[in-house]
């Protein structure tokens, strides 16, 4: 199948009595990176997890994305149970690929492997998440959503107070994931994120601007 782009047609999303999202267009093109920024509360991860499908809007569609199509980030993911290594972390992206009684394959083994390389983790991988720096962890989260190869990925501020190493490993890698053709969207306040997307929307008033 070719790629889709993503579009939202007068999306509008509430929480509780709050009206977050209203009446929202927006098209995101297979290929490109999308930032979208905006003050704290302004929306930017509603709007993630309604394209995502995990948030119900209240009216309006959006097409091109669904639970087969979506890597979803979020900016933080629980680990109950024993400590979760950052190469099982990673390993997790390809879960839903494969029936859960069927172990990795050496295919998904080598693309996990690809991944940690890429943002370069190779030497934390056998390192408990609770133990990574923010940049660490967010490298992670990002090689995870990686791993899915989903024809869209959607990054909930992966660039929030990341060191430089971190900046540059994961804007690299978002680039190259929209050069391989998927739809790209994060969720963004650095000048560095703002300055290397191929489009910068702002949310304000519950609008894309």
């Amino acid at each position: 199948m070719p790629p889709q782009p993503v579009r939202l047609r007068s999306v509008t999303v509430r929480r509780g009595q709050r009206t977050v999202l209203h009446r929202t267009d927006a098209v995101f093109e297979p290929g490109s990176v999308t930032v979208v920024a905006g003050a704290n509360g302004s929306g930017k991860s509603t709007l993630l997890e309604a394209v995502a499908g995990t948030l119900p809007t209240t009216e309006g569609s959006v097409t091109g994305a669904g639970p087969r199509r979506v890597a979803h980030v979020a900016q933080s993911v629980s680990t109950p149970g024993p400590p979760l290594t950052v190469h099982a972390a990673v390993a997790m992206g390809r879960w839903g690929a494969l029936p859960w009684w069927r172990p990795l394959r050496a295919a998904d083994r080598a693309l996990v492997d690809d991944q940690l390389q890429r943002l370069d983790l190779l030497d934390l991988a056998t390192r408990p998440l609770a133990e990574l720096s923010g940049g660490q962890r967010q490298r992670t989260l990002v090689a995870m959503g990686l791993a899915q190869r989903a024809p869209v990925l959607l990054v909930d501020e992966p660039t929030a107070g990341v060191d430089a190493h971190s900046l540059h490993l994961v804007l690299a890698a978002l680039a190259a994931e929209a050069a391989r053709g998927a739809v790209v969207v994060h969720a963004a306040h650095d000048p560095g994120a703002l300055a290397a997307a191929d489009r910068v929307l702002t949310l304000r008033d519950g609008a894309l601007r």
